[in-house]
């Protein structure tokens, strides 16, 4: 079942963006299981980062072409707090991956704008859209930035037995 936690994403003064990842992670777990009552709940948030600058999801079409233009010709993180919870355990973890972008021009910034496809986007993009022809290198997990680190997940279910439940 997927339930999305209903919980104020705003990160705290001087707050690092993994510990941001990580502690909203950790929030939205706490926050779906204990209403719920269930054995088991994965939760997980994605951090776009430049530096210690974090970018979340934009406001409107100005806020993102601002991010975009951050982003255009520069390596930033993508960072992915995951937190698993079980009746006896929590395990809390994180994935950064660097993705570098390609210059952009005010042209195709002002066209993805409009496409309406970075509105909902940490960072003002989606890696596996229309902003794919943009990403000139990755180092780590594209699943990562997609969203979910895969890999990271699955060691934490086998880890904690939970796919043999």
């Amino acid at each position: 079942m997927v339930r999305p936690a209903d919980i104020e994403e705003v990160p705290l003064a001087d707050e690092a963006p993994k510990a941001f990842a990580e502690r909203m992670a950790r929030e939205k777990a706490r926050a779906v299981r204990e209403p719920l009552s269930v054995n088991v709940v994965l939760a997980a948030d994605t951090v776009v980062a430049i530096g210690d600058v974090i970018l979340g999801k934009p406001l409107d079409e100005n806020d993102a072409a601002r991010m975009l233009r951050l982003l255009a010709g520069r390596m930033h993180s993508v960072i992915t707090g995951v937190c698993l919870t079980g009746a006896d355990f929590e395990d809390l973890r994180s994935e950064t991956t660097a993705v570098q972008f390609s210059p952009l021009s005010d042209d195709e910034i002002r066209d993805y704008v409009r496409s309406g496809e970075p509105m909902d986007k940490a960072g003002a993009y989606a890696i596996q859209g229309r902003a794919s022809r943009w990403i000139s290198k990755i180092e780590g997990d594209y699943y990562n930035v997609v969203g979910l680190p895969v890999d990271t997940v699955w060691k934490m279910l086998s880890e904690h037995n939970v796919l043999s439940r």
